[in-house]
């Protein structure tokens, strides 16, 4: 992928492109399935999609997710990480190029912006930081910056002596974990008490709630199976904790973690951790444990709630970025105007 931006073609996304758009995700350098259309679309109703292809001839070469944002585009706010989808042989240079026609094309549409969110280089099934340098090269700032706390399962350090002996406590108290139904609907009371409980944990703790409702995550669950999984905390078949993950070739990233007050006390999500890195996913490259922020806000200041990271790292996680750029169009020459350094 080695063209210049003037011989690559920027369509908008329509629904007939929802096979060919999806195949290139499952065989691209970085995409994962939260970028596949079943599941960018459950909340087509809360973002007005502006999704892209860049073509060469007939031949895709790129996809960038976005949705209108204001005045500008945005890669993708109703996504953990959008990013410029690249083909698994993507080079520098052609990768710049792609930047040079997104900026030709959103200049040309009136845009005034691009909100790009990076996805983490953990993510990637081989390095791919071309977008990175693309758009330092066009002038694009970061305005956000988040930290997850991810391991390596197979390589990890030593756990601390606080979760070695939580699992030791929840082991003593009786605590099980399995798996529910993949599916979403096999187990459906599994998945409605986690969602209560989770529900319940993020009210009384942050004052918050699940970015997703039961029917959207079990809808997601079972459109995108083998990718959302449920794993629970039980003692005396009673449900304590719980840990929902998304699964990509990569990484398992755990996107909701709930325990009551009664797990807390025995290190029930001690168990769960303990399972999915030690049986679960003892070969997955990377495990996530998602972000320890204690709110959403814009900005690169953020407050840490200090209690989850240290949980974390004491299963040896360390720091990932997730990072958000800003780049201005207004400013910036069309792609036919620019050439590569």
């Amino acid at each position: 992928m080695t063209a210049a931006a003037s011989s690559l073609r920027v369509t908008r996304y329509q629904p007939d492109n929802a096979a060919a758009w999806d195949a290139f995700v499952r065989a691209s350098k970085n995409g994962t399935f939260l970028h596949e259309r079943r599941y960018m679309d459950y909340h087509a109703d809360r973002f007005a999609d502006h999704s892209l292809l860049l073509w060469q001839d007939d031949q895709l070469c790129a996809l960038l997710p976005a949705h209108v944002r204001g005045d500008g585009v945005a890669s993708h706010n109703g996504l953990t990480y959008g990013g410029l989808l690249v083909r698994i042989d993507a080079r520098l240079l052609g990768v710049a190029a792609c930047f040079d026609a997104l900026v030709g094309y959103l200049t040309d549409a009136g845009m005034s912006a691009l909100l790009y969110k990076a996805i983490p280089s953990i993510y990637h099934r081989a390095r791919a930081d071309e977008d990175l340098f693309a758009l330092a090269r066009l002038g694009a700032t970061l305005v956000r910056r988040q930290v997850l706390l991810a391991v390596q399962p197979a390589a990890a350090p030593r756990w601390s002596e606080l979760r070695v002996r939580g699992t030791k406590k929840a082991a003593k108290a009786g605590v099980t974990v399995r798996e529910c139904s993949s599916d979403g609907a096999g187990d459906a009371d599994d998945w409605a008490g986690f969602w209560a409980l989770n529900s319940a944990n993020l009210r009384e703790r942050h004052d918050a709630a699940p970015v997703h409702s039961l029917d959207e995550i079990t809808r997601l669950a079972r459109a995108c199976v083998g990718h959302i999984r449920l794993f629970v905390a039980e003692i005396a078949g009673v449900l304590c904790a719980g840990v929902l993950v998304y699964e990509s070739d990569m990484v398992a990233r755990a996107q909701y973690i709930a325990s009551d007050a009664h797990g807390r006390t025995v290190g029930a999500l001690d168990a769960v951790f303990a399972h999915l890195l030690r049986e679960r996913y003892p070969d997955k490259p990377w495990f996530d444990f998602g972000s320890s922020h204690t709110d959403e806000a814009q900005g690169l200041t953020f407050a840490l709630n200090s209690g989850l990271i240290a949980q974390k790292e004491g299963f040896g996680a360390s720091a990932i970025l997730l990072d958000t750029y800003h780049l201005p169009l207004v400013s910036l020459p069309t792609s036919g105007g620019r050439t590569h350094p």
